[in-house]
């Protein structure tokens, strides 16, 4: 005989879970930003899972280190790998940078005479325009160093997002396992095997891209060096640096680099795009689909609408994040929304 209670309780069921979700959703909304923290953290510790396994298999006379060892090995890594950057690297960028900012008002007028040479340029308000780059640049190195104590308050937050980083690699394995307990054990081994699939996906994309902005780093600081272009120590690392962000990042870079190219010259200028074209040519034609697409398989559509609304929600940190989130929401889609011929 059916419970006459059922329906009552399942009434009241819905209610909590509606109240539930809500308050899952007021506290996300107000903890944006620790939540960002831990989804940043999480997303590293993935990356880094593959070497810190690597290590831990490596055999000294019988003695595996253990994966404490392995996570020490890696900071140290990582301190000697900053140490030598502030040491040998960072000095000749600085002195790049600072000549730039000295250099650039006084270079501005020089560049607004050969723009004048081009048709049409008298009706795009070029002196206008060139006034306001020129106000903006005096004012650009004095705000650097006035807005450093603004810029320190985002240390913590970068130190705890390591702590946690370090976490999740030395537990998360069972913060990962309670996930899964909480699903029934048919969907709990289909999530897993999906989200195992996801961990490899998404590793293999932030790795190929590190190797994607080292190589365009030394390469473009190769080619800047040949053609002399002023400051190619910083535009080569920034060339690096930005393309971390894919499409946009070398898009910025490659048109700052042209602009400092072109107060020199317009045969600079025109080196540094003959460089980038051929770059990107190879890249696209050689190192991204040995690298990126067999692993990734995104397409380019995919790619800009994640950097789009990576940047809108997060900024720099979501643009960072947006295409291996992609890759996590296209493995979790594929496995649970798209419909197969063969499930319809």
């Amino acid at each position: 005989m059916p419970d006459p209670t059922q329906p009552r309780k399942d009434t009241r069921g819905n209610i909590l879970f509606f109240f539930g979700v809500l308050i899952l959703l007021l506290l996300a909304y107000h903890l944006a930003k620790e939540l960002e923290i831990l989804y940043v953290s999480a997303l590293f510790a993935v990356v880094l899972m593959p070497v810190l396994h690597r290590i831990t298999s490596w055999s000294i006379r019988g003695y595996h280190p253990s994966r404490a060892i392995a996570i020490v090995l890696l900071l140290l890594a990582a301190a000697l790998g900053l140490i030598l950057f502030f040491t040998i690297g960072l000095p000749p960028v600085l002195n790049d940078l600072r000549g730039f900012m000295t250099d650039l008002p006084g270079r501005i007028p020089g560049a607004v005479d050969r723009l004048k040479h081009i048709p049409l340029a008298d009706k795009l308000g070029v002196e206008t325009i060139a006034s306001r780059a020129e106000n903006t640049a005096a004012a650009l190195g004095s705000y650097i160093f006035t807005s450093l104590p603004d810029w320190l308050t985002h240390v913590f937050d970068i130190l705890t997002t390591i702590f946690l980083c370090i976490y999740f690699m030395l537990e998360g394995e069972h913060a990962y396992e309670f996930f899964l307990s909480l699903f029934r054990p048919p969907a709990r081994q289909r999530l897993d095997a999906t989200l195992r699939k996801a961990e490899l996906k998404m590793s293999k994309w932030l790795l190929g891209q590190g190797l994607l902005m080292l190589t365009l780093g030394v390469c473009s600081l190769t080619a800047f060096g040949i053609l002399h272009v002023r400051y190619f120590v910083l535009l080569g690392v920034l060339m690096g640096l930005f393309n971390i962000i894919p499409v946009a990042g070398g898009v910025i870079t490659i048109a700052m680099a042209a602009g400092v190219a072109a107060i020199d010259s317009w045969q600079k200028m025109f080196g540094v795009l003959i460089f980038y074209l051929i770059y990107v040519n190879l890249e696209n034609a050689i190192l991204t689909p040995r690298i990126m697409r067999s692993s990734v398989n995104l397409m380019g559509l995919t790619v800009l609408v994640a950097l789009l609304l990576g940047t809108a929600l997060g900024g720099i940190v979501g643009a960072l994040v947006a295409v291996p989130t992609a890759a996590l929401i296209s493995v979790l889609l594929e496995e649970y929304a798209v419909q197969r011929p063969s499930q319809s």
